[in-house]
């Protein structure tokens, strides 16, 4: 069956539609995402603000039609901290409900946590023991360890790097004494976190997921995204304490000019460097692996596994497009390099062709 999942981040806004049937790994069929921080659209008393709710929904509409149009016969739409710690969290839901009749369904941290573990957990499988995941996102860092499917301990901090760069980072570069508050404002938060998986033991496999770990294990020399998800990606804490000294005296132009950082983020890889760096001393880590597999992956994994047991394993067969996107050369990104994944875009279905992708053919 085709299931849409759309993930209403802290920095990007994505619907990812994947095919999948009992027993099988889940597979990309077509992708529409827009970078959208929500974060930037707080106003002082912590609340979402017109501008950035008509940015929401009119992208929540979007999605919507995307997922109709390609016929997705089931549709999880979540969201994570941005909108749970806004001041008007439920008010912009409902406003999303009414206006596009999408629901958006508000996970906790741990719920988050959770969820990610179990993604985890699939893609490293019983053979790795006991495992600790961490996950930084725009708006929190979220924690888990455990020896089974769901995780023994769970946390989530407001230690996300678009919340710390916008609370704590405000120049081009920072300057010194912000870092050092910063830093000293991560480690307390960071350390007390980490005692509380002190009862749990030593892991047998550490794990970092995000776009946040991904970029910092790019910027440290881990193979590009191009080479696949099967290729082993790792993170050592030596490297990542050496760029974290680096990207504190670089300016936002220059990390956008590093591997594996966007525009997008670059304002916000410090942070995040920051807050690994921190979380990899206080849990006594040298190296990290990058799975890239996480929150929306679990959450369709989960999705699938209460379906096979509601319908006894009987799921509804995934349909097939009319016609399959035609594409006559490999898509091209800025550059003239291939485009992520080396994805066909779908400008011709009215979206914009930079941030909706096929990929490949229907299963």
């Amino acid at each position: 069956m085709r299931l849409g999942v759309l993930d209403i981040g802290s920095n990007t806004v994505h619907l990812l539609l994947v095919d999948a049937h009992p027993g099988a790994r889940p597979v990309p069929f077509a992708s529409h995402k827009r970078p959208l921080s929500l974060l930037a659209y707080l106003d002082d008393d912590g609340a979402i603000t017109e501008a950035g709710q008509r940015e929401l929904t009119t992208f929540v509409a979007e999605a919507g039609e995307f997922a109709r149009r390609h016929r997705a016969q089931d549709l999880l739409a979540f969201c994570t901290s941005a909108i749970r710690e806004a001041a008007n969290g439920e008010a912009v839901l409902a406003r999303v409900e009414a206006q596009t009749s999408v629901r958006l369904q508000e996970l906790s941290g741990p719920e988050e946590a959770s969820l990610t573990f179990l993604a985890v957990r699939r893609w490293y499988g019983w053979g790795a023991g006991t495992l600790l995941n961490l996950d930084i996102g725009g708006g929190s860092f979220e924690m888990a360890q455990g020896a089974d499917e769901l995780p023994q301990t769970a946390l989530s901090l407001p230690l996300g790097a678009g919340r710390l760069t916008r609370d704590w980072l405000a120049g081009d570069p920072p300057t010194a004494k912000s870092i050092k508050k910063l830093r000293k404002y991560i480690k307390a938060s960071v350390q007390e976190a980490a005692e509380a998986f002190s009862e749990a033991g030593r892991p047998d496999l550490a794990v970092g997921t995000s776009k946040t770990f991904r970029s910092l294990a790019r910027i440290a020399g881990a193979a590009p995204s191009a080479d696949g998800h099967y290729v082993r990606r790792q993170l050592q804490r030596t490297d990542l304490g050496m760029w974290t000294k680096r990207l504190e005296a670089m300016s936002i132009d220059d990390r956008s000019n590093l591997d594996g950082v966007s525009a997008v983020r670059a304002s916000q890889v410090l942070a995040g460097a920051m807050t690994a760096h921190a979380a990899m001393k206080a849990f006594d880590l040298s190296v990290l692996e990058i799975c890239p597999w996480a929150l929306r992956e679990g959450l369709i994994l989960q999705r699938f596994d209460n379906l096979r047991f509601e319908t006894d394993g009987a799921l509804p067969e995934t349909p097939r497009p009319e016609k399959a996107p035609e594409t006559t050369a490999r898509p091209q990104g800025p550059g003239g390099l291939p485009s992520e994944s080396g994805l066909a875009t779908a400008g011709s279905l009215g979206y914009d062709g930079r941030h909706s992708h096929f990929y490949g053919k229907s299963h």
